[in-house]
């Protein structure tokens, strides 16, 4: 009786889970669940980059009427994106990607800033953060301390109160962390940052397409809140074209450039800017919005029926990971006994493009840093499997991908009982 009640709520789940999908606009790839690692270029942004190449070449520093069209076209998506997080147009730089404004955020402030020599972050960040922390260790002497993150990848803030000091430049944590989406509670690092007298940075990469971020805090309120000092976007997790991203630093607060030459992006940033990727950048963000309600929910209908059915119908699986406190479209799981890597390749081979982690650490044969953060031992770690999705997937694709995972579950059991036998 249990179960017959249980497969009755399954089915109104998923029954829901397809009005919701069927109500949004659509990919034109539906197996695409790798949105964490690049979403879907949105018909907005392709529309804008096309005007804008159609337009002419130009450069937008130049004085003629060409140059002035392309520069209007910068400046326009420099206000709307400002507009869109509540920041002042002049506080966004824009840059190659979210690495670029992860690397201008931690060196840039670190070396214009001379407070002490002094960083705090967590194991959760991205290699960029961490990757530049590590230079200024190596380069600078800088001293670098990892706060401690509890099993649901939530930072401690009793951790980041005890590693601030006196010579603290620079706070860094994530808003939401690309491989277990756990979103984190980033007031209260930001009020242990401010009392110390550090800057604070925060790397929105993941959290920006999917929650109501906001540089300053708005009437309805939203993250990071009051007391960021600088927040990293990527424009290709809104949609947008890969190689387009901005920095946003609160006026008043000093960079030191890392690409010298001209005097683009107010001094620092140096490069002839991109005006079409700029343009479509902006026009995926407006897009992000205007859906950001409607679609979060349906996203996290679909990402709870995947939870509960993985869970429940897959040997061995466990969610990675915040349960509710996580990005609306994210849903992450380790498989005890199965490789990662094996049910990435059936999943794939079955139609569905996922990953294991960040795509930035890709191809690299060890246990994932942040599962092992979280405690999880160094087999377990290598288990991972990821979905992130860009649009409400369907009950029908769901019941594919729990006979995917269940497959390759009997599959490892098996390889595992004949080796058992041969010894």
């Amino acid at each position: 009786m249990h179960d017959a009640v249980e497969r009755g709520a399954s089915t109104r789940s998923a029954e829901r889970v397809d009005e919701a999908a069927a109500a949004l606009p659509r990919t034109r790839d539906d197996g695409y669940l790798d949105a964490a690692a690049t979403a879907p270029l949105r018909p907005e942004a392709r529309a804008a980059m096309i005007a804008a190449l159609d337009d002419g070449a130009a450069n937008a520093s130049s004085v003629h009427q060409a140059g002035h069209r392309a520069r209007s076209r910068v400046e326009s998506a420099r206000a709307e994106i400002a507009a869109a997080f509540g920041a002042r147009p002049a506080e966004v730089t824009f840059t190659s990607g979210g690495t670029e404004a992860n690397t201008l955020a931690i060196v840039g402030l670190a070396l214009a800033n001379p407070r002490g020599r002094h960083l705090v972050t967590t194991p959760l960040e991205h290699a960029s953060v961490l990757e530049s922390c590590r230079f200024l260790e190596r380069v600078f002497g800088f001293a670098v301390d990892l706060a401690e993150v509890d099993a649901s990848g939530r930072v401690r803030p009793a951790s980041i109160a005890a590693l601030v000091r006196p010579d603290t430049t620079l706070v860094s944590v994530g808003l939401a962390n690309a491989e277990v989406g756990t979103v984190q509670h980033l007031a209260e690092y930001t009020g242990i940052a401010r009392a110390s007298g550090a800057l604070m940075h925060t790397d929105a990469v993941q959290a920006a397409a999917a929650l109501p971020v906001r540089f300053e805090a708005g009437a309805d309120g939203g993250w990071p809140g009051p007391g960021i000092d600088a927040m990293t976007l990527a424009g290709h997790k809104f949609g947008g074209p890969q190689g387009t991203g901005a920095l946003l630093l609160r006026s008043g607060i000093a960079v030191e450039p890392l690409l010298h030459g001209g005097g683009q992006e107010h001094g620092r940033r140096a490069g002839t800017e991109n005006v079409a990727g700029i343009a479509g950048f902006a026009a995926a963000v407006r897009a992000s919005r205007l859906q950001l309600g409607s679609q979060g929910v349906a996203l996290m209908a679909s990402r709870d029926l995947l939870i509960e059915r993985v869970l429940r119908e897959v040997p061995g699986a466990s969610l990675t990971g915040h349960r509710t406190e996580r990005l609306p479209g994210h849903a992450s799981f380790v498989v005890e006994g199965v490789s990662g890597e094996s049910l990435l390749v059936a999943l794939d081979a079955a139609g569905f493009a996922v990953s294991s982690g960040s795509a930035c650490s890709a191809g690299a044969n060890e246990p994932s840093p942040v599962l092992l953060a979280l405690g999880l031992s160094a087999d377990l770690a290598q288990t991972g499997v990821r979905f992130t999705l860009p649009h409400p997937v369907s009950g029908a694709a769901i019941d594919r991908i729990i006979g995917v995972l269940r497959a390759e579950t009997e599959h490892a059991s098996r390889r595992r009982g004949a080796r058992t036998r041969r010894r």
